[in-house]
């Protein structure tokens, strides 16, 4: 049912408009399609989070060359975001990848180690928030001592919809989705759940999704009403526009 999905989720979203119809390759194929735009995955996630480097700064970087002018915490941001890449290739290619807590714990390590207050799940009673602009904050549930909750809700989160959810871009989805939400780490909440999404994907021969840097304004005013209505409709059909199959045509 439904209502249990929901529920351990956090949120809800309408079921029958989620697109059903992408297309479906080998898991080569689609770690082939991601290989090659990895330089745009890397420069759309960092753009994202505000960094400055530009598209062709951030293939500089990928090549081993260092760019001048730039922030030591800028570069170590793109860096971790391609070494991150580079890992989740590797995983799903050797079929070692889950939607499970120690993947997500290893790459949010890989995203977040130089910028996060702690590189692990918050383990703390400090509970981080999400600025909502004008809306003001959001704030995810609170931890208790010793992060049991947290351990137990994502739990939740994973076990429900494996056996409610049969579509494995569905559940992708959701997954990202559910990460953002209840905040898991203290930051790299939204790299490290989009790098989870894409390596399901990726899994089960579905293209990885990147959100254009272009589309900055869109997926923030997306996320804003999510966070605040905790209705997904909306952004699944956005995280859905963004497929490569959408964007680029079927390849």
């Amino acid at each position: 049912m439904s209502e249990r999905l929901f529920a351990a989720l956090g949120f809800t979203w309408d079921r029958s408009a989620v697109k059903r119809d992408l297309g479906v390759h080998t898991v080569e194929r689609a770690i082939w399609r991601y290989q090659r735009a990895l330089p745009e995955f890397v420069w759309d996630a960092a753009a994202l989070e505000g960094n400055p480097f530009t598209y062709p700064e951030v293939q500089t970087l990928m090549d081993g060359i260092t760019v001048g002018g730039r922030k030591l915490s800028d570069e170590r941001q793109v860096a971790n975001l391609a070494e991150a890449a580079r890992e989740l290739v590797d995983v799903v290619k050797t079929g070692c990848f889950r939607l499970d807590k120690p993947t997500s714990d290893h790459f949010h390590y890989l995203i977040a180690r130089d910028e996060a207050l702690s590189p692990s799940p918050r383990k703390l009673t400090v509970t981080p928030g999400v600025g909502l602009g004008e809306h003001g904050r959001y704030l995810p549930p609170s931890t208790e001592p010793g992060g049991q909750n947290l351990r137990e809700m994502f739990t939740r989160g994973i076990e429900t919809p494996e056996a409610e959810v049969e579509d494995p871009f569905e559940q992708a989805i959701a997954y990202f989705l559910f990460a953002t939400l209840q905040q898991f780490y203290f930051d790299g909440n939204k790299r490290t759940g989009r790098s989870m999404m894409n390596g399901h994907l990726m899994a089960h021969g579905i293209d990885a999704i990147s959100v254009s840097a272009l589309r900055r304004a869109e997926f923030n005013a997306t996320m804003v009403g999510f966070f605040r209505a905790k209705d997904a409709t909306e952004a699944f059909a956005f995280l859905t526009s963004c497929h490569p199959d959408l964007v680029d045509g079927p390849s």
